[in-house]
Parts: C-alpha cells; sequence; structure tokens
C-alpha cells in the first residue's frame, strides 16, 4: 500500500522551501503539525504586528503565501495536495489542512519550486524597462486562479496609489508605538526573522510613491531615475479568514511565476493597515468591488544591482510539531 503522507525527511524538505515564503516584516508568524490526517497550518499569533496589523489580516494572508510556497514544494516532491480552509470553527487559529496524495512532479512542478529558491523581495527602484502583456497577463492568471483578482495600477492612476500610501506614512512617522515596533523587527544583523538592515534601503525621494521604510537601512540602491515599477493590487471579494488564506497563495502564485520570468517583486502592505487608506485604495483602485489584501511592485533590476542576499529564516524544529 502506498504512503499518503509525508515522511519526516520529505516534510522537512518541504517545509525548508515553504518557509522562504514572504511575510510581514518577515516575522514567518506560522506553526506546522503533522499528523496521520494530514499536514496542518496554524496561525502563530504571538508574533502578531500589533500596531502595524491590529486585525491580523496580514498575518493570515503571510499564512496563505506559506502554505502556497508549502503546496509547490510537495508538487516538485512528487506530492500532489488538497487543501481544507479554516476547517475547525471552534479553533480559528487552525487555518488549513493539507491532504496528500502521490503524483510523480511535472516540469512545471520542479519548475516553480526552483523559483522559491531565486525570488528575493528587491525593495530598491526598478528600470523604465516595458514589462511585455503576455507576462503580466500570465500573472493575472495566477491570481485568479486561486479566487483573487489582480488590477494592474495604470500610470494616470498612480496618483489614486500614491495619496494612500503618504497618508499612511504620515501617519506612521509619528506614532511611536509603530516605530518602536518597526525597530524591533528590523535592522542590525537579524539570524531568525525580521527585516535585516542588509535587506533595506534607504527612504524614497520626496515625489516618488513611497513604501515602506525599516531600522538602520544598508542596502545600496544604485538607481539614478525615479522607479519604473509597476503596481499590482490583489484583491478578494469577501474579506473573511479564507479569503485572505487565498489572497496570500495568489500573491504567492504571482511572485513565484514572476521569478520565473525573471522579474523583480516586492510586496508592499503599509496602507492596507490603516483603516483609512485601505478604504481610498478599495475605492479610488478597485471601485469597492474587492478588498485589498496585498499589493506588488514589479518590474526589472537596474543592471548595477548587487545580489540580495537570503532573508533570515526560523529553524524547523521551531515551527513543526510532529
Amino acid at each position: 500500500m502506498s504512503a499518503t503522507i509525508p515522511d519526516r525527511e520529505a516534510t522537512d524538505l518541504a517545509l525548508g522551501l515553504a518557509v522562504r515564503a514572504p511575510s510581514v516584516h518577515n516575522t514567518q508568524p506560522w506553526l506546522w503539525r503533522s499528523a496521520d490526517s494530514g499536514i496542518r497550518l496554524f496561525a502563530d499569533t504571538g508574533r502578531q504586528l500589533i500596531v502595524t496589523d491590529p486585525s491580523l489580516r496580514s498575518l493570515v494572508v503571510s499564512c496563505g503565501a506559506v502554505l502556497h510556497h508549502m503546496r509547490a514544494a510537495l508538487a516538485a516532491l512528487g506530492w500532489a495536495s488538497t487543501v481544507d480552509y479554516c476547517p475547525d470553527p471552534h479553533d480559528p487559529d487552525h487555518l488549513a489542512t493539507i491532504q496528500t496524495t502521490r503524483r510523480p512532479p511535472t516540469d512545471a512542478d520542479i519548475e516553480l519550486a526552483a523559483a522559491i529558491l531565486l525570488r528575493r523581495t528587491d525593495r530598491r527602484h526598478y528600470l523604465p524597462k516595458p514589462i511585455p502583456a503576455r507576462y503580466l497577463r500570465s500573472l493575472a492568471a495566477q491570481v485568479s486562479a486561486r479566487g483573487a483578482a489582480v488590477r494592474q495600477v495604470p500610470d494616470t492612476l498612480l496618483p489614486c496609489l500614491a495619496v494612500p500610501m503618504q497618508h499612511a506614512v504620515a501617519a506612521h512617522a509619528t506614532d511611536r508605538l509603530y516605530q518602536e515596533e518597526i525597530a524591533r523587527w528590523s535592522g542590525r544583523d537579524r539570524f531568525t526573522d525580521g527585516v535585516p538592515s542588509r535587506n533595506a534601503p534607504a527612504a524614497r525621494p520626496a515625489g516618488e510613491i513611497p513604501v515602506r521604510t525599516f531600522a538602520d537601512p544598508a542596502l545600496l540602491d544604485p538607481a539614478n531615475q525615479p522607479d519604473a515599477a509597476k503596481w499590482l493590487v490583489v484583491g478578494t471579494t469577501r474579506d473573511d479568514r479564507r479569503a485572505q488564506l487565498r489572497a496570500g497563495e495568489a500573491t504567492s502564485a504571482l511572485l513565484l511565476t514572476a521569478t520565473e520570468l525573471g522579474l523583480a517583486t516586492s510586496v508592499q502592505t503599509e496602507p492596507l493597515g490603516v483603516p483609512d487608506a485601505r478604504q481610498e485604495i478599495r475605492t479610488g483602485l478597485l471601485h469597492d468591488c474587492a478588498y485589498p489584501q496585498s499589493m506588488v511592485r514589479v518590474g526589472w533590476s537596474s543592471r548595477g544591482s548587487a545580489p540580495l542576499a537570503d532573508t533570515p529564516r526560523r529553524p524547523i524544529d521551531e515551527i513543526l510539531e510532529v
């Protein structure tokens, strides 16, 4: 009788890839349990960013990203998977259970898992080089296949994006608790979590769309012209935990597909943690038809950009219970 559950070695290999998923402030707010009933994903609410993410929305989206990474890793190891979302109404932290069956990996499975190793969050400026329309269609298809929608912000509406971004930055600049939280989760040499100085560039010049800044930025940005990134807003028609999980999966699929295509990416969520700013984005860019769950900058890295270092990751034994 063939096995229907990965053994500990396969689970560790898959998790070694899955934990490379992006998360808000690189908090990696997830816990896994492996049992006969499947591989279970839980929210690690002890790692919640109380000021940045008071509703836990970004935490759940982050867990959706690691869920997709896990499934991609399992597929490359020969395990097809299905997901039961939010399976326990009495335990809201139990976000998903993965059921697996044996299936030989396809070339596409292996290529997607390889993209996990190549993807980095690149917060630097991008080149003014056009992204082929077929690339953008591929990214949109990955999002819609996972129950979410994506809107590319046209150049004419970039001011509608800049305004709520600026509102969030201004609100956080005078928020002592927010600044203390950023300082706790970024800067200096970090070993298992957070955003290290080596991965954080300096604040953007005035007049550009601002992006979140971190403590002690030390990443050199060779750009000598304004950022030419395209902005993609991932949204869902509902705003419950299941929808947020699916948005995280969709964001992960978008990022990995972009990496396969040679594009640089960076997830930006600062205004989505500020209710008024999030509503501005929902109304101004999504016409109140969807709830914005994540925003992704996409573009081409500058030729003078140095390779990005890996961000730190929690050890497997810390996040997996067998």
